[in-house]
């Protein structure tokens, strides 16, 4: 149960306090209630599984804004039977947590145990999230963290090895609308909403249940009228903010899923992620540089104009900035995305460079050096050197690798686009190569 009960009924406001919103009144008394998580919390969800065996670990709840972390860490605390205890990283230092782990000692003296809920658990530092490793450890508190980052980037590893993960998903259209409805019982009324802008409003939460509510509540508080359209909606509330974190996993996340549809060659797709990371108020510099990184690693030779068009968008946008500048990185993603692909030239560098590792310092062979003093000259640089444009078709095939180093082929050029014609005239060259060498031989 929560150690410091609510001492006011759920429609009267302590003194001092307006009316509570309607998101904290319609906020679940029973894990049952809670929407949108059957996954956790369903009849063969983990946490029922958790309560149902008696066993319930340290947790880390890691999921988007408004889907519940908060509220499931409440109501664990009372189907547990343990005392309900709330930090906020951002609010709480180490005098808080100690002062926290001292009263859930206490506790644990008296026979009671203490589930400790740490919202924004990621905003600890290193140094306070292993404060919490020996209590989580010797049982003196059940840990239950909230995060909106990924745990494997903002959590230390000796603290999740203590605690299991639990993802909680957004809100779909079916659990959103499940909150409105409750809404709406509240209240005592339908929303004054037309059909069309209903579905804007789920739309506009964004899988945000908390959201969600707080937009229903300016709805409900308008006097009455005739239904509510989408444009008076829009007028009405503020829309939400895109989800991205330029620091965070999101970032990432849509970065990641722009580089792969464009490998994909799926132009629709790219533009889609590129419109995402624009709205969410990426830096468009960040993806120019990354447009020209996929115009090497994913096109290559398949298509040699990919990144000098890289390379120009970036220009083009240093210069006419935003967001003019920005057709021109959707110039590049669609021609990115529609450009025939080859990482021939990733794969070669990554082949070269442990090649590179493995072989050390072996110097350059003799023939291949140049010899601008006699010394040089009488060690024995330059001699033997064959000048190309001197050879028939321009071709000496002339050994270029360390001596001591047998040849190795690391560029193996695809069929596709221009580098078809590459990989013809290449495989022509190791004839020739080794025709000449054969009668070297001779």
């Amino acid at each position: 149960m929560a150690e410091t009960p609510d001492l006011f009924g759920t429609d009267t406001p302590p003194p001092g306090r307006g009316p509570r919103p309607l998101a904290d009144r319609l906020r679940p008394s029973r894990l049952s209630e809670v929407v949108g998580q059957d996954h956790l919390l369903g009849a063969q969800g983990t946490i029922t599984r958790m309560l149902a065996r008696g066993s319930l670990p340290s947790l880390i709840l890691w999921g988007p804004p408004g889907v519940g972390k908060t509220t499931i860490a409440r109501l664990l605390a009372d189907a547990a039977g343990l005392a309900f205890v709330q930090l906020s990283a951002v609010f709480s230092g180490v005098a808080d947590l100690k002062r926290a782990f001292d009263e859930a000692r206490a506790r644990c003296r008296r026979g009671q145990g203490t589930l400790l809920f740490v919202d924004e658990i990621h905003r600890f530092n290193r140094a306070q999230q292993d404060g919490f490793l020996p209590v989580v450890e010797d049982g003196t508190v059940t840990l239950v963290g909230a995060t909106t980052e990924n745990p494997s980037f903002a959590l230390t590893g000796a603290l999740l090895s203590r605690c299991q993960v639990l993802v909680l998903e957004r809100l779909d259209r079916a659990a959103l609308s499940a909150l409105l409805e409750r809404a709406e019982a509240d209240a005592g009324r339908r929303l004054n909403l037309t059909e069309e802008a209903r579905a804007a409003l789920l739309a506009m939460a964004d899988g945000d249940g908390r959201y969600l509510l707080n937009m229903a509540e300016q709805v409900l508080a308008e006097p009455p009228g005739p239904p509510i359209d989408p444009a008076a909606l829009s007028a009405l509330v503020a829309r939400r903010a895109a989800l991205h974190d330029r620091a965070g996993e999101a970032h990432y996340n849509l970065i990641s899923a722009l580089h792969k549809a464009m490998r994909a060659s799926d132009p629709d797709a790219a533009l889609y992620w590129f419109a995402r990371m624009l709205k969410g108020g990426e830096d468009p510099r960040y993806i120019a540089r990354r447009l020209a990184r996929f115009a090497s690693e994913d096109v290559g030779a398949a298509d040699p104009a990919a990144l000098p068009l890289a390379l120009a968008g970036w220009e083009a946008y240093e210069r006419m900035g935003s967001p003019e500048g920005e057709l021109a990185l959707a110039q590049v993603v669609l021609h990115l995305a529609s450009a025939p692909k080859s990482n021939a030239a990733y794969v070669a560098l990554g082949e070269a460079l442990r090649a590179a590792a493995e072989t050390g310092t072996l110097p350059p062979p003799k023939h291949i050096l140049n010899a601008p003093t006699r010394l040089m000259r009488e060690l024995g640089y330059g001699v033997g050197y064959a000048y190309d444009h001197e050879e028939p078709d321009a071709f000496s095939g002339q050994d270029c690798f360390p001596e001591g180093m047998a040849r190795r082929v690391f560029y193996r050029p695809t069929e596709r686009g221009a580098e078809a014609e590459v990989k013809r005239r290449l495989a022509a060259w190791a004839a020739r190569r080794a025709e000449i060498a054969r009668g070297r031989k001779r």
